[in-house]
């Protein structure tokens, strides 16, 4: 079904180049797939099972050369919030469930959808989660006691400000010494592995100085197992389903953004171009296996994806790398990581917020005070106090409401005088002065439901001055859609009813297609549709009683007839 020509032509040194890169984003995401795991409140190693299986499966099945996939700081609201309403064991459903949503995505070609979400909506909840996540690190950093993870963000900040006296300045001592490691380690040493520098220096000074003194990932959760889980197929059924559709489709619509999202900045990166339907498909297996393991969702990531460009990654092989690499080192390690206390996890958690949260795209589009800076805060403030599927949900609506509004005035629609009518009425002295028979209007835009009333309400306009004669020059309409479609039939009907006839001219073949399937054409009929504006006229001129008409008696000439006899002696003639 998709054309796969990643791995084609690799030679042995593209190989070499791959496994420095795919050892090199393994020692990054090992950190951030324990700290990503804990705080979406499952055990550490169900995030290194994540990384493994989907970094693997997507390297595999994706649509990007270069795409790293594994568990991500967007999905701990999403994952926590399912954690703590359903459970651990439904959540790997919800996982499950939104493998096969993606898959489905891909299939049926939505991956180019993702072009179509405003970019005030994405950065209003990628704030908005860099806000849980750097609050959902307090309790770490200062050792805070007594806590419990509740759903809502008021409710977590007023535990934290409740149990502020609980706080551990050993825990305290660990984050200051990591967020230290992770602003100067860089400038000193700009090759060194930073993340795990950060994780594990202070893990060895709490260890060695005051062992015992602040919360571990063993005090917490227990130890790691040195193996992967064994597989077992969730126990479905009909009123999980039910239950848990929304929030797998919240997990399959993020994970789809954020993968697609990560391929973008991979091209931008590297010049090559991703296929995003096999990208969704790739994801989709990946979520489908990782819950079967224990694994929780996954998606893109973007900054393991950019190191991975960066570290000299040639082809998907770095991906497969990294996931051995990190099965390798659970293998080994597993049993010295359950000393790494959860105070050295914050920084790092607390820096992906930071490089979450695109603080200076949120302040630019505030300071354009327009229909995007209402879009952004109102997302980035239900992201944060209520949840992210209703920010996306409002946001898109929101967002949706202000390109109507923005195009329905676009609409142009110009009264203008004809060029014959120019030259004939009152021999071209007057031209404020208007045949009032013949009605000229050009129309420019999509006329949608958005615009279809203004359309109706500025032609109804003239119509009430009742000139014989309505001609609508169409030739930049771009679409008409059915709401459009029956003001258009409205405006029909009632010109007919007051003896008048509608003439269009210069239609494309889409728009007279539109007008086909509408009953337009019927209705109007085909001698009343022109190729050419100037024979609209002509024709419309054929039409208008000349006796009566005001103009032409005050000129004192029936300038008029006399365009028309001209006429008529050329067709003799």
């Amino acid at each position: 079904m998709f054309k796969d020509n990643r791995f084609n032509r690799l030679t042995a040194n593209d190989l070499k180049r791959d496994l420095v890169a795919g050892i090199t984003v393994g020692i990054v995401a090992i950190p951030l797939g324990m700290a990503f795991a804990i705080a979406s409140g499952v055990k550490p190693e169900y995030g290194l099972y994540t990384t493994i299986i989907a970094g693997v499966l997507v390297a595999l099945f994706g649509g990007s050369r270069y795409q790293i996939a594994g568990p991500t700081g967007a999905f701990i609201p999403i994952l926590l919030a399912i954690v703590l309403e359903f459970g651990y064991e439904d959540l790997l459903i919800a996982g499950f469930m939104a493998g096969i949503m993606l898959i489905l995505m891909g299939v049926f070609k939505l991956g180019g959808l993702i072009k179509f979400i405003p970019r005030s909506v994405t950065i209003g909840f990628t704030a908005g989660i860099a806000i849980i996540i750097f609050t959902g690190q307090i309790e770490n950093f200062f050792g805070l006691e007594n806590m419990e993870k509740k759903e809502y963000f008021h409710e977590n900040i007023i535990q934290i400000i409740q149990n502020l006296s609980t706080l551990n300045l050993y825990s305290i001592f660990v984050a200051a010494l990591g967020v230290l490691i992770l602003i100067f380690v860089p400038k000193l040493f700009p090759r060194a592995p930073i993340l795990l520098v950060a994780l594990i220096v202070p893990s060895i000074v709490a260890f060695l100085f005051f062992p015992g003194k602040v919360d571990t990932i063993h005090t917490a959760f227990g130890s790691i197992s040195q193996s992967l889980p064994s597989f077992q197929f969730p126990e479905l059924s009909w009123n999980k389903i039910v239950t848990l559709l929304q929030p797998a489709f919240v997990i399959a619509m993020l994970g789809g953004i954020e993968s697609l999202l990560s391929a973008v900045v991979a091209d931008g990166m590297t010049g090559k171009k991703h296929n995003s339907n096999r990208e969704l498909v790739g994801q989709g297996i990946a979520n489908l296996a990782t819950p079967l393991f224990g694994g929780i969702p996954a998606t893109g990531a973007i900054a393991r994806t950019a190191t991975n460009i960066k570290s000299g990654a040639v082809s998907p092989f770095s991906g497969i790398f990294q996931g051995v690499f990190v099965l390798i080192t659970i293998l080994l390690l597993a049993p010295f990581a359950s000393h790494i206390p959860l105070a050295s996890m914050a920084p790092i958690l607390i820096r992906v917020a930071l490089n979450m949260s695109e603080y200076k795209s949120f302040t630019h589009i505030i300071k354009l005070k327009s229909s995007d800076s209402l879009v952004l805060v109102v997302t980035f403030l239900l992201t944060v106090f209520v949840n992210l599927a209703i920010a996306v949900q409002i946001g898109l609506l929101l967002a949706m409401f202000s390109f109507v509004k923005q195009m329905s005035e676009v609409l142009g629609i110009e009264k203008v005088v004809p060029d014959q009518l120019k030259e004939e009425i009152n021999g071209g002295k007057s031209l404020e002065t208007k045949c009032p028979q013949i009605v000229f209007f050009t129309i420019d835009g999509a006329l949608f439901f958005g615009a279809a009333d203004r359309f109706q309400s500025m032609i109804t306009y003239s119509i009430n001055r009742k000139p014989t004669v309505l001609i609508l020059k169409m030739k930049h309409v771009s679409f008409i859609d059915t709401t459009g479609g029956a003001n258009f039939a409205s405006l029909i009907t009632d010109f007919k009813k007051q003896g008048g006839t509608i003439l269009l001219a210069e239609l494309n073949n889409e728009i007279l297609d539109m007008i086909k399937a509408e009953g337009l054409y019927d209705k109007l009929g085909a001698q009343h549709i022109f190729k050419d504006s100037k024979d609209a006229v002509d024709y419309g001129l054929n039409l208008i009683n000349v006796k009566k008409c005001p103009l032409c008696s005050k000129a004192g000439t029936n300038t008029c007839q006399v365009f028309q006899q001209s006429k008529e002696m050329k067709e003799i003639g």
